[in-house]
């Protein structure tokens, strides 16, 4: 079967994607991390997290944007560091962090008050914290104060889908210096669609104006040129989220064969967070949560990340 054709980053479209102001400075630091933490003896992994955002307008009013809140690749930067990885965090603004995404669904004011002097004074004293409004918040806080003070997190925001696009590029051209102990863990929600620069209107869509109708172009598939040009020695892991269960190791195995990386981790919406499959080229393999396994608070992110680290080990030697 002929591959389909794919359109690049680096190719006409790449004009309709204008480039952070602030990419080269980036680029410099995430290269100086992968440089750093090779010789200290780590691998380094690239997680990109969250979703994307679309503009329908110039100066923006209206996007179009999707359900993710980046809790995967957030509580895989947890268990990548547990593993000896250091991890370069591309995420979207306000999406979930490493560590802190523990306590996304808790209002932290609740967990805070002040310890008075003396019962009936009314002189505000000492900042205490409620560990039963924040539960485990004293682990919590010593693995991330451990990870900081080892520099072994570098988080970098996207908003837009063209930052995350540049972005992307400038990561795989940093990493590529290190050759096959980088990873790519590409667990970002990334629209296929846009609406180029050339065409967006200025300013806010009027709903005067009547029904709105859109005419979108496929954004341009960056796994290809990232495998084949900007890190063709890294270990590279791509996502496939799908709603039918029946295509879903389909396209799992046809991006295997067009894009040739290492890996795909397979999940459907409704079970994504208790079950997924990891398909490489030779292997499929089921990761599975049990009732057990729910119980005892068990993330099916931490098995993905063993199997997968396993898998970079072989990929390696």
């Amino acid at each position: 079967m002929a591959e389909p054709k794919v359109c690049t980053i680096d190719g006409k479209l790449a004009e309709e994607f204008a480039v952070p102001s602030h990419v080269d400075e980036v680029k410099e630091k995430m290269t100086a991390f992968a440089r750093q933490h090779e010789s200290a003896g780590r691998r380094v992994v690239l997680i990109t997290s969250g979703g994307t955002k679309v503009p329908l307008e110039s100066r923006t009013v209206r996007f179009l944007d999707n359900f993710s809140s980046g809790r995967r690749g957030a509580s895989s930067a947890e268990y990548f560091i547990e593993s000896g990885y250091a991890v370069v965090f591309l995420h979207r603004h306000r999406s979930l962090y490493p560590y802190s995404r523990t306590f996304s669904t808790i209002n932290v004011l609740d967990a805070l008050q002040f310890k008075s002097e003396n019962e009936d004074s009314s002189v505000s004293g000492e900042l205490v914290v409620n560990q039963q409004v924040l539960p485990n918040i004293a682990q919590v806080l010593k693995r991330y104060q451990e990870m900081k003070d080892a520099g072994l997190l570098l988080p970098i925001e996207f908003i837009t889908l063209s930052e995350y696009l540049h972005l992307l590029k400038a990561a795989a051209q940093a990493l590529s210096t290190i050759g096959s102990k980088a990873m790519f863990y590409l667990a970002a929600a990334v629209s296929d669609f846009y609406i180029p620069a050339s065409e967006m209107p200025e300013h806010k869509i009027q709903s005067s104006d009547g029904p709105l109708q859109l005419t979108m172009k496929m954004v341009p598939k960056i796994l290809s040129p990232l495998v084949k040009e900007w890190a063709p020695q890294a270990f590279v892991v791509s996502f496939k989220l799908e709603t039918d269960k029946t295509i879903l190791l389909e396209k799992a195995r046809r991006a295997l064969a067009t894009y040739r990386h290492q890996a795909v981790v397979a999940n459907v919406l409704d079970s994504r967070r208790g079950y997924v499959v990891i398909v490489t080229h030779d292997t499929q393999v089921e990761l599975i949560l049990t009732d057990e396994d729910v119980m005892k608070d068990v993330e099916i992110e931490e098995r993905i990340v063993s199997n997968l680290t396993l898998a970079h080990s072989q990929f390696i030697s």
